[in-house]
């Protein structure tokens, strides 16, 4: 099943290319443009009701910080999926559906990005050490985060742990490889918010 977001993306898409063989000489195929589903957590927790957590935009490594969708062939080679791309550069989309994860929790004050105002109590300090589909050992997305849980009014690191899962691939195609990634990154957005209530 296609989000709604994703749905609309290459209908946009599908615009775009008929706009292109219009145009003399024609063009380039646009790029299927993929988003990252929303996750839904249970709310039934306890509401950390005082606790305000600042999301930082996660750091990568180069070949992982941009729009490209990665896919591993071997443990030691990586390409880029093609006539597909992320809506966004990837570690803004995870900052963005961690954000809307934690807010859709309910379990804390405040949740928000920097520059939204917030007086932050903690901030989720994240690196994406991988984001893509491994074709190695059997065919599966993998998604592993590593976060740190940062008091933002001494600098403390209160916590840290590496958050990882992997979802084997249902079908072929670029709609398939991107709904495998949903599935390993809702996992480990799951983990992340139970963690990040427990550590606070």
């Amino acid at each position: 099943m296609i989000s709604i977001s994703r749905r609309v993306l290459l209908v946009s898409s599908a615009l775009m290319l008929a706009g292109c063989a219009a145009l003399p000489g024609g063009g380039p195929a646009p790029l299927d443009t993929f988003d990252l589903d929303a996750v839904t957590v249970d709310a039934a927790g306890p509401r950390r009701s005082r606790v305000q957590v600042l999301v930082a935009e996660p750091t990568a490594i180069k070949t992982i910080d941009s729009e490209n969708i990665v896919v591993r062939p071997t443990a030691g080679t990586m390409e880029y999926l093609k006539g597909a791309q992320w809506a966004d550069r990837l570690p803004r989309l995870v900052q963005a559906k961690l954000v809307e994860a934690l807010q859709g929790s309910g379990r804390f004050g405040g949740v928000g990005k920097p520059g939204e105002g917030l007086a932050i109590d903690y901030q989720l300090v994240t690196e994406v050490r991988a984001f893509g589909i491994r074709l190695d050992g059997g065919s599966r997305a993998e998604v592993r985060l590593h976060v740190k849980l940062l008091n933002d009014r001494n600098g403390v690191v209160r916590a840290e742990r590496t958050f990882a899962a992997e979802a084997p691939l249902s079908g072929s195609g670029n709609e398939a490889y991107v709904a495998a990634l949903d599935r390993a990154f809702a996992e480990v957005t799951r983990e992340i918010i139970a963690w990040t209530q427990g550590a606070i």
